[in-house]
């Protein structure tokens, strides 16, 4: 390599650290937040080897490193050292050269920065690599020949081979040596930029006859201990005539040359002079050798000098080449010019977007401006065309923002929510200022994990069902549905029966509920004449934690069947009595008999009632409302009508299929009661029921007479107490009181009551007359008929007479109305027990075990009755 070829390329590279050096000083500069701190490490270091203590030298504790997951950022491929967080300190991790990494740069250095999350801090490292005399001067090609005309003036130059070492310093190349001769005399010189090199001037002019050839040494040697050098040989042919040397007409040139420039672009044309004429005046140009790789990107044209481009230039790779152009004649002689071509940058670099930390999946409750991820962002062109913006491509709730020069922080803008969106796409557009602009793209997916924000919702506020009564136990009656748009665990409903009373039990005894699939069970049968409706509240609760839950409220509706048939009320139907009703036999046609009446416990349809005539002694007498029920004459009575008319009603329901109760009605026809009773003497009790009433009848007379003893015994005891007291009264000088029983005033006087009572008694008439009849024993519609009485009715208005008795006490009258009474229920056997009792009651009415015996008469009568 020539000397000003060595000088430039010097000159270059220092200006490209320098430049580099710059922007880290400004980046200091503008983040005020930042730390710097620098290194210095011999080149050719062991892997491992410890290069500085971070932690002490931040002062930043070693937990803090872990914390902030410190690591280091370089921005390129080339990972020279490694933070060992651990202990806090900085190692080699690879070999580092020197030469390699900075050619022929000083002070030779590499930065990185360290950055620290939560909070995030950023602080610079230099690490400056120190040379080491690892590399001797070598030249490019091992001989030169060179040839010179014997007319060769005293004086005339030659340029020798330019020796290269890689380092730099004292290490780098220090001296060039000649080997002894006659001829030449070695000059060195130097460039601007510090780099060596050396001429061959002639200082004895050539004698071709006596030395046509010369071998000389060129030895280069650089400064290090111990001293390295480099040997290149000279061969010089001498030959005859040709004393003048070509000339440039510029020692430097000037050009540019923009990057990605296309091969065979003009760069500029150089141009020498030659004094000489003829042969020797003809000038070859050619690029310098001994320039590396210079021949592989510039051309020239041997014999016009116009410079052109033959490979590719990369403004990133170099700013500025450095030609060294010779001119050499025929006659061997030269001379040398430098060519500076300038290369102009063009933006053909985009951003590139390096991710130094990205958060996924995130939380949807995270509150508004938390960090997603941590970007970087270069671009290796200069000025605007390295000048880059970044932006969210689509509109979604997230910002992006930067706080360190080329580093910038993703974020939200606005609360998450899953169940809006559930996984987003953010793409991140980088563009530079470029003419025209070059953008990148990164797109980083973040999920959103789901909490527990939403409650189960049901679709419907009120949910209604119909079901039959008399279902079967464990049937299905509806199923209810919530949605919750959580996922996951959160989304998993439950569904629970909420604890009320339905009619003093509780609802669970009614209806359960699956907790998994929301099934309304009937957990018993239910009845409509009992419950018409069923209301509960179910809860769906999902699995988050805490839950959540909603309520809905279940309404049941049980629909009627037909499953009850009518119930005849009038006239009621009795076993030992019959209840007949007595029509003249003046009645008109039309003439109301009586009225059935009948209720049905059904709803609907199914409680809809119908009266019909089955049977009837004579059909043609009487008739039945479809509606009402009403039993009517449709003729005149007329005297050949049997007195004694049976009518078997029939009432239906309307269900599907109907229901019916058939009762049966007894009419007189008759205008007095002797001839109704002589009709319906032949009427005979069921053989089974007057079984049931003597059975009745041993036990009341068994009861009784148990009482009585008892009553008997206590009285005696009571008496033969009281005696024993008077005695001791009286011989005690004591004044005597009498005792009167309680509730009598006037014992000993004429045995009646002091307070006056009142007695209603009831019975049943037709529709003309009133239901309640006070101090009549009879109507002249209805009749109390046995099948086995023989009396008459003065026997019946003898009975009436004792009752009316005035001097009679209280007992006799209560007891000969519930005489009456139970005579119209139970028969003529009954009435006379109980008549033979109150005789024997009534006989010791003036003693006073008559107080104790009537009271439990009277109740045993009721309960007999009953």
């Amino acid at each position: 390599m020539g000397f000003r070829e060595c000088i430039g390329s010097l000159r270059w590279r220092l200006f490209r650290k320098l430049t580099q050096r710059s922007l880290l000083f400004l980046l200091f500069l503008s983040h005020t937040a930042s730390a710097q701190i620098r290194y210095s490490i011999p080149e050719e270091m062991k892997k491992g080897s410890l290069i500085g203590n971070v932690a002490l030298d931040l002062g930043i504790d070693i937990q803090r490193l872990r914390s902030g997951r410190a690591r280091i950022v370089t921005g390129d491929n080339n990972q020279y050292t490694e933070l060992k967080t651990d202990k806090g300190i900085l190692v080699v991790n690879e070999r580092i050269d020197r030469e390699q990494l900075c050619g022929d740069f000083t002070p030779c250095s590499f930065n990185f920065d360290l950055i620290l999350e939560n909070p995030m801090e950023l602080h610079h490292v230099t690490v400056e690599v120190l040379d080491i005399n690892d590399n001797s001067p070598s030249f490019s090609q091992h001989d030169m020949k060179l040839t010179i005309g014997e007319s060769a003036a005293p004086g005339a130059r030659f340029v020798l081979p330019t020796a290269n070492d890689p380092d730099v310093g004292v290490n780098g190349l220090q001296d060039y040596h000649l080997s002894a001769n006659e001829n030449f005399i070695l000059r060195k010189h130097s460039n601007a930029d510090g780099g060596k090199y050396a001429e061959m001037t002639l200082e004895k002019q050539l004698d071709r006859e006596r030395s046509p050839s010369l071998t000389l040494k060129l030895i280069a040697v650089d400064g290090g201990t111990p001293q390295k050098s480099g040997t290149v040989n000279i061969d010089i042919t001498v030959l005859d005539v040709n004393d003048n040397s070509p000339v440039f007409n510029q020692s430097v040139y000037k050009a540019s040359v923009v990057e990605n420039a296309t091969k065979g672009s003009y760069i500029t044309t150089v141009s020498a002079t030659d004094a000489d004429s003829g042969s020797h005046g003809l000038i070859l140009y050619s690029i310098s050798k001994m320039q590396g790789s210079i021949d592989s990107i510039f051309e020239i044209n041997k014999t016009t000098g116009v410079i052109f481009l033959s490979g590719e230039v990369d403004f990133e790779k170099a700013k500025k080449y450095e030609i060294r152009i010779e001119a050499t004649d025929q006659g061997a002689l030269t001379d040398s010019s430098k060519v500076i071509v300038d290369v102009i940058d063009v933006n053909d670099n985009p951003p590139v977007i390096n991710v130094m930390s990205f958060t996924s999946p995130m939380s949807e409750d995270s509150p508004p401006g938390t960090t997603i991820g941590i970007i970087n962002v270069k671009d290796l062109d200069s000025g605007d065309n390295g000048h880059v913006t970044c932006r969210i491509e689509q509109n979604a709730p997230f910002k992006i923002k930067s706080n360190l020069r080329n580093y910038y922080t993703l974020v939200t803008d606005s609360v998450l929510d899953r169940e809006r969106v559930s996984e987003y796409n953010i793409t991140i557009i980088a563009t530079d200022a470029g003419n025209p602009p070059l953008s990148t793209k990164k797109t980083f997916n973040l999920k959103v994990s789901d909490v527990n924000d939403n409650a189960p919702l049901f679709s419907q506020s009120v949910y209604s069902a119909f079901i039959g009564e008399n279902n079967s136990p464990g049937v299905s009656v509806l199923t209810l549905k919530a949605k919750d748009p959580d996922e996951n665990q959160n989304a998993r409903i439950s569904y629970i029966l909420e604890n009320s009373n339905v009619g003093g039990s509780a609802v669970s005894e009614y209806v359960s509920v699956n907790a998994e699939s929301g099934v309304v069970h009937a957990v018993r049968s239910f009845d409509y004449e009992n419950m018409k409706q069923l209301v509960f509240i179910i809860k769906a609760q999902d699995g988050g934690s805490p839950p959540l839950s909603s309520n809905v409220t279940v309404k049941i509706l049980i629909q009627d069947q037909n499953d009850n048939p009518p119930q005849v009320l009038y006239p009621v139907q009795t076993g030992g009595s019959m209840v007949a009703e007595m029509v003249p036999r003046s009645a008109d046609v039309g003439y109301l008999v009586t009225k059935v009446v009948a209720v049905d416990v059904d709803s609907g349809q199914n409680a809809w009632l119908s009266y019909k005539l089955q049977k009837a002694t004579d059909r043609a007498l009487f008739e039945v409302g479809l509606q009402n029920g009403e039993i009517r004459t449709i003729r005149q009575v007329t005297d050949k009508d049997a007195v004694k008319q049976r009518l078997s009603v029939i009432v239906e329901d309307n269900g599907q299929p109907s229901r019916s109760a058939t009762v049966i009605v007894n009419v007189a026809v008759a205008d007095s009661f002797p001839e109704v009773l002589s009709e319906f003497t032949d009427f005979t009790h069921d053989k089974e029921y007057n079984d049931n009433l003597t059975f009745y009848l041993v036990l009341a007379l068994a009861v009784v007479s148990f009482l009585f003893i008892t009553c008997l015994v206590v009285i005696i005891s009571v008496k033969v107490y009281r005696w024993r007291q008077s005695r001791i009264l009286y011989h005690s000088n004591l004044p005597v009181i009498p005792y009167y029983p309680p509730r009598y005033s006037d014992t000993l006087g004429t045995g009646t009551l002091q307070h006056v009572y009142n007695y209603e008694v009831c019975r049943t008439t037709d529709s003309r007359k009133s239901d309640c009849k006070f101090g009549r024993a009879g109507s002249q519609n209805v009749l109390i008929m046995e099948p086995g009485s023989t009396g008459t009715m003065q026997r019946m208005q003898s009975e009436k007479s004792i009752l009316d008795e005035p001097d009679s006490p209280l007992e006799v009258s209560l007891f000969m109305s519930l005489l009456a009474a139970i005579g119209q229920h139970h028969g003529q056997r009954y009435k006379l027990f109980f008549f033979l009792s109150f005789s024997f009651s009534y006989v010791l009415e003036n003693n006073v075990m008559v107080q104790w015996f009537n009271p439990y008469c009277l109740l045993l009568f009721a309960i007999v009755s009953i």
